[in-house]
C-alpha cells in the first residue's frame, strides 16, 4: 500500500505557496471600481460601497515596518520574546505578522525599516501535512539602498 503523499498547507487563505512552501505570495482582492485593496473576500468595497467586482492580485513581498510590539508573555508553548508587527505594503494595505531574524530589542528595530516576506513551516496538521506561515524580516543591509525611501 503506497504511503500518502505529504502536502503543504498555507496557514491563512491569502497565502499562495510555491516550491514546496519555500516561497509564497500574499494575495489581496482589488475593487475594480476604485482600486482599493483588501485581504479576504468582500461583500462590498468599504471605500466606494460598490458590490464589486473584485479581482485577486499578488501583493509585494517587500514593505515597511509601520509599528511593532515585543511580546514577552503568550500562550503556553509559544516561545517568547517575539516581535509582533504591522507592515505596510506598497499596494496601500497593511498586514499583521511576526518580525523574525531580528533580535527582539528596540535598539535593533526601526520604524519605517524595509522588510521582506518569507515563509517557514510552523507545524504539522492532524493529517501530517506541513503548515506554512508567512513572516517578515529586515531587508539585509546590502539590499537596503535599493528599497529605502520607496519600498
Amino acid at each position: 500500500m503506497p504511503e500518502p503523499t505529504k502536502k503543504i498547507r498555507p496557514i491563512v487563505p491569502f497565502l499562495r505557496l510555491e516550491n514546496d512552501g519555500r516561497e509564497g505570495t500574499l494575495v489581496g482582492r482589488r475593487c475594480k471600481n476604485c482600486g482599493a485593496v483588501y485581504f479576504g473576500a468582500r461583500v462590498a468595497c468599504a471605500k466606494c460601497t460598490e458590490p464589486g467586482p473584485f479581482e485577486e492580485i499578488p501583493l509585494s513581498r517587500r514593505g515597511t515596518l509601520w509599528t511593532y510590539s515585543i511580546v514577552h508573555q503568550s500562550f503556553p508553548g509559544i516561545p517568547t520574546p517575539y516581535v509582533a508587527a504591522i507592515v505596510d505594503l506598497p499596494e496601500g494595505i497593511s498586514v499583521r505578522c511576526n518580525l523574525v531574524d531580528v533580535e527582539p530589542d528596540p535598539k535593533k528595530i526601526r520604524f519605517g525599516m524595509p522588510v521582506e516576506m518569507i515563509t517557514r513551516k510552523v507545524r504539522e496538521d492532524k493529517d501530517g501535512n506541513d503548515v506554512i506561515a508567512f513572516f517578515f524580516r529586515p531587508v539585509p543591509e546590502t539590499e537596503r539602498s535599493a528599497t529605502e525611501g520607496g519600498a
